[in-house]
């Protein structure tokens, strides 16, 4: 029963090391596994509105033009008494 220390994150790396310290490496080893069995992994919610970006600029993505850059843009919804539609603003 190994475990591969690569595979985990910072986090569980550490349970793991101070279950070792204080518990022995083979308990150790034994009650994370079991640990990490409890560990439900946590679908994502939905995010319907950014689907809707995601679907309203899925038509431009295979345009060689369309390009956002390295740091890419922040999407806001314009604010204000005047402000209508959405904002881009680049990433700095």
């Amino acid at each position: 029963m190994a475990i591969n220390e690569k595979a985990l994150t910072k986090g569980e790396l550490r349970k793991l090391t101070a279950l070792r310290k204080s518990l022995g490496n083979k308990i150790a080893d034994k009650a994370f596994t079991d640990w990490k069995k409890t560990q439900a992994t946590e679908a994502v919610a939905k995010d319907e509105v950014a689907e809707m970006i995601e679907a309203a600029l899925a038509s431009l993505a295979n345009n060689k033009k369309f390009n956002l850059g390295r740091r890419g843009y922040t999407i806001t919804k314009a604010k204000g008494r005047y402000a209508k539609g959405i904002k881009a603003v680049r990433n700095a």
